[in-house]
């Protein structure tokens, strides 16, 4: 292997991969980018964004006319390559178990081109244990491939700007695979600290996790005072404001995406459920669009209202709906409401409508993701809105910041 050698991101077109091979043909590396998704290949290839991300698009023209950066969906390109960076989603299954299968299947796939001497990192979220599985994998194989395990810890569209400012964790079965991940992460990253392999898997569940248990916390504490007819965000204002003790408290919202509800639910899994405070960040989390649905009942008749809900991503100005629960929570209203109209200026749906139209045909409305294109938002005075987010502008009098 050479030093600032080839790098090859397998699933390079996704909301982690895409970024860091942006980052490292930028930072002078030879980078191609892999993957099956023929749509987002074409697009990548034209310059174009798949998705929002700060600051990214310019940088990928850049380096797609500086020649560093290439794009296919042929696999033969993992030959050529001395590192390979593996991106992929790993999901948990119906039985909300994880499903460490999905890297093996992606590392089958592209196995006939693997060589001795390559590096290989997990860049993935995995069950810990995992890394040492695809250790084992190609040793059993007779490849010398150097596995590492280089966890992502960046928030959703500001990938380019974290991957610079964060420390970036890498860890590895040998010191070859140790010195590829520190060489291609000293190339735009401040600090690299190493762990060992499960370590390094724990900090990454431990992270999300952290996280989740968080906004469990400011869900459960909202629900409480508002099933008692008290303005939390009041009772935030007064507990936070030159308080440092609870600096970390955040608001309510909803605690969704693809990493937080499924990296909790692999901590379970690996402490065989004896993880009792994650599976009640889970009610707590999962339970508030029903809440948000009981708090609305409570002000006016659903069944024969229309109701808004306004933002289906999973969190505000961006255009992710990967498990956002702004689906869980349109599923509940159908059930309960007459109708169910819903906006969002970044995600694109035909069945969607205009800001103007679902002001006009609504008798009710729900923030679900706090864009910035409602911050403003004159909502008319006899309409009635559940804001958890407390986001709108308090001008209408029948304005609920829950049940207040």
């Amino acid at each position: 292997m050479t030093t600032n050698g080839h790098l090859v991101v397998i699933g390079g077109c996704g909301h982690v991969g895409l970024p860091l091979a942006i980052l490292a043909a930028h930072a002078g590396r030879e980078t191609t980018i892999y993957d099956v998704s023929r749509t987002a290949v074409a697009m990548v290839r034209d310059g174009r964004m798949p998705f929002q991300e700060e600051g990214a698009e310019p940088m990928l023209r850049d380096v797609l006319a500086s020649g560093k950066l290439r794009v296919t969906d042929s696999p033969e390109v993992v030959s050529g390559a001395e590192i390979v960076v593996v991106v992929i989603g790993t999901p948990i299954d119906e039985y909300l178990t994880p499903r460490a299968e999905v890297v093996f299947d992606a590392i089958d796939q592209c196995l006939p081109f693997f060589r001795n001497g390559q590096v290989l990192i997990l860049r993935s979220t995995v069950y810990p244990g995992v890394s040492e599985k695809v250790q084992r994998y190609f040793d059993r194989r007779g490849l010398d491939i150097a596995v590492a395990f280089c966890p992502e810890r960046v928030a959703q569209g500001k990938s380019i700007r974290e991957l610079r400012q964060l420390p970036q964790i890498i860890s590895a079965f040998s010191e070859r695979g140790r010195a590829a991940a520190r060489d291609l992460f000293a190339g735009f990253a401040d600090t690299v600290l190493e762990l060992d392999p499960l370590e390094a898997e724990l900090a990454k569940l431990f992270s999300n996790t952290y996280r989740y248990l968080q906004f469990a916390t400011a869900n459960q504490f909202y629900m409480i005072a508002e099933s008692h007819g008290a303005d939390y965000h009041r009772i935030h204002e007064a507990m936070c404001r030159d308080y440092p003790r609870l600096a970390g408290l955040p608001k309510p919202g909803f605690a969704a995406g693809p990493c937080l509800f499924k990296d909790t639910m692999q901590l379970a899994a690996f402490s065989k459920h004896n993880f009792s405070l994650g599976l009640a960040a889970i009610w707590v989390n999962e339970g508030l669009p029903q809440f948000l649905v009981e708090q609305l009942s409570k002000r006016c008749d659903l069944e024969n209202a229309t109701v808004g809900i306004l933002g289906m991503a999973f969190k505000a100005d961006n255009d992710d709906i990967r498990d956002s629960l702004s689906y869980k929570l349109r599923k509940l209203l159908r059930l309960a409401a007459k109708n169910v109209l819903c906006n969002d200026p970044y995600v694109k749906d035909s069945s969607f409508v205009s800001l103007d139209e679902i002001l006009g045909r609504c008798d009710a409305f729900i923030v679900a993701a706090p864009h910035r294109q409602y911050k403003d938002l004159v909502i008319p005075g006899d309409k009635i809105v559940v804001d958890v987010w407390n986001w709108l502008p308090p001008h209408s009098t029948k304005t609920v910041k829950g049940t207040k």
